[in-house]
């Protein structure tokens, strides 16, 4: 997990772009099927039937990620108090299971056009759509990756993933139907076919990666640790940290940190100071939810394994 944080400006309507985000990718993946059921339909390629095959669980993937970001954004209640954003890992889970179901598919029938060729006709047209089908994806890709920059949202990254991966698939299928067409090279189009299986395979193992990592609440990556370190120590009365804990949950962030502080310090500055670093950190980090214990400077060992001080985040 090395994504950075999502961008912290809290004009960002963030709802907004992830719903957006989500009714965009459903739109454009019924357009491309629409086509692409039409050009199979007159080539007979295996490559552009990989094309569609993988265009319709696009289709069920983005609806599955509509749903699921729709839950991720219900706020929290009284039966789920941390919200429901890891509804968006499980969106993932099952994003990647219909992309592995798709890359087996097409790789067995891609294996399986060695020994029973077919001849591909009305190339032209297959080519036009696929041309079609790269621009959609490319206009679609680049208003995914702009929300999940502002978002950080692992849905919509999931499924920008798999977009990104169409956009190679369809060259492949491009160059497919002109080498089996144009220059009579059969075997172009069950190889292509596997080409096209092994990255939407690849992709699939990316997303579910992820949202294993999501679910089993890894840390946050480490750039995002560095960053709360550096804003917890902007704070003059901090002393030393220890014991932080970091999850994510959709694209929320869930921090929980010891700080030591001078033991002169009375209650009420202590817990002053407690407030006043997680405003810093809920300032860098609008969507987190902080949680800081304060124990006083000398209350775990020198060495102890998670404390860090001044001085050694200053030298980091």
């Amino acid at each position: 997990m090395s994504e950075a944080a999502p961008n912290s400006s809290p004009e960002i309507n963030r709802p907004f772009l992830m719903r957006a985000a989500t009714y965009m990718a459903v739109t454009f993946a019924l357009l491309m099927i629409g086509m692409k059921l039409g050009a199979w339909f007159l080539t007979d390629s295996v490559a552009m039937l990989g094309s569609l095959v993988d265009s319709s669980l696009d289709t069920i993937a983005s609806v599955i990620n509509l749903v699921a970001v729709a839950h991720a954004l219900t706020p929290a209640d009284k039966e789920h108090r941390f919200g429901h954003g890891k509804a968006e890992a499980i969106a993932g889970l099952g994003q990647g299971a219909l992309i592995i179901g798709s890359a087996l598919f097409l790789l067995v029938e891609s294996v399986g056009r060695f020994f029973r060729p077919v001849e591909i006709t009305h190339s032209n047209i297959g080519i036009v759509v696929i041309v079609i089908s790269i621009a959609l994806t490319l206009v679609l890709v680049g208003f995914q990756m702009y929300v999940v920059r502002q978002t950080g949202s692992l849905a919509i990254k999931a499924d920008s993933l798999h977009y990104r991966s169409d956009l190679l698939m369809n060259l492949g299928v491009i160059a497919a139907l002109v080498l089996s067409s144009a220059f009579g090279l059969w075997w172009a189009d069950p190889v292509f076919g596997i080409f096209v299986g092994a990255v939407v395979g690849y992709a699939a193992f990316q997303i579910v990666r992820q949202s294993y990592d999501q679910l089993m609440d890894r840390e946050l990556p480490d750039e995002v640790r560095d960053q709360i370190v550096g804003e917890v120590f902007k704070h003059k009365d901090v002393l030393a940290l220890h014991d932080m804990k970091t999850r994510s949950a959709g694209n929320d962030y869930f921090i929980q940190i010891h700080l030591e502080l001078d033991p002169e310090l009375n209650l009420r500055r202590a817990h002053d100071v407690a407030d006043e670093v997680e405003l810093a950190l809920m300032n860098l980090f609008p969507s987190a939810e902080v949680l800081i214990h304060q124990d006083p400077l000398g209350a775990v060992p020198e060495d102890y394994a998670s404390r860090v001080t001044r001085e050694a985040a200053n030298d980091h």
